[in-house]
């Protein structure tokens, strides 16, 4: 198969980056999206040129470290994470373009590498819990009602790859910050800093420049994970309950 890539380069966040074209050949349909940019990177550098810089570590889909815009869609066509994206995905002679993700808060590290450190601070302000430490205990000590902790493990699977900032138009992070929120709130062991947790977290959002949620719910189609919008209700609650100082 044969493509055509528009990739978006720029040395740093200072610079002005730019579209450059680049033609790759004899690419098998099993071949993963990234694979497809060693490919071109090893041409790259077999020419004496730069490759290209683009975030990635399990390629498993489970560590939320690939961030792409393929197509003007975060992770590209398939609702999955951008390296377990195929080629087959794609038409023989395709033109596709790649670029890094858009949000202010994610500035350009270089190329379509991106700094989501943002979403670092916003963990550490509140995405912890206070327990003991020791032995682990055994699992039937601390019952949670079966529904309650399959809400909190639906939104656990959250990978924080940062898909939600970058389809939104707002590049809002509720959908991130709310997963971390409603996991925490909806098992037992989160109570001790629940009222904090949804005040410090939602603040670091707003610092770090994220905008504001209006209910687009593109976040939500582009999960890799398919989080639910359902978390930023719970969000919400969280937030208006810690602002009136209920703690139930």
């Amino acid at each position: 198969m044969h493509f055509t890539l528009k990739i978006w380069r720029q040395e740093n966040a200072d610079v002005a980056g730019g579209i450059r074209t680049y033609e790759v050949d004899d690419i098998s349909g099993d071949t993963s999206f990234l694979e497809m940019l060693d490919i071109l990177n090893d041409q790259l550098e077999s020419d004496g040129g730069l490759p290209v810089a683009f975030d990635h570590d399990c390629r498993e889909g489970i560590c939320g470290t690939c961030s792409l815009m393929i197509n003007g869609t975060p992770h590209g066509p398939e609702t999955t994470t951008t390296c377990q994206l195929h080629m087959r995905s794609f038409e023989d002679g395709d033109t596709i373009f790649i670029e890094p993700w858009r949000a202010a808060a994610f500035p350009v590290v270089r190329d379509l590498v991106v700094d989501r450190s943002a979403f670092d601070r916003i963990i550490r302000a509140g995405g912890f819990v206070s327990i003991d430490t020791g032995s682990a205990q055994d699992a039937n000590n601390t019952p949670i009602a079966k529904d309650d902790a399959d809400y909190a493990f639906d939104a656990a699977t959250c990978i924080g790859c940062g898909a939600c900032v970058a389809a939104c138009k707002n590049a809002s992070a509720m959908l991130f910050v709310s997963a971390k929120v409603s996991h925490l709130a909806h098992v037992p062991q989160g109570d001790a800093e629940r009222r904090g947790r949804v005040l410090s977290m939602v603040d670091t959002m707003d610092a770090e420049g994220f905008g504001s949620c209006t209910n687009y719910t593109d976040c939500e189609a582009a999960c890799p994970k398919a989080i639910s919008t359902d978390h930023i209700a719970v969000l919400n609650r969280e937030f208006i309950r810690a602002k009136i100082g209920r703690t139930t």
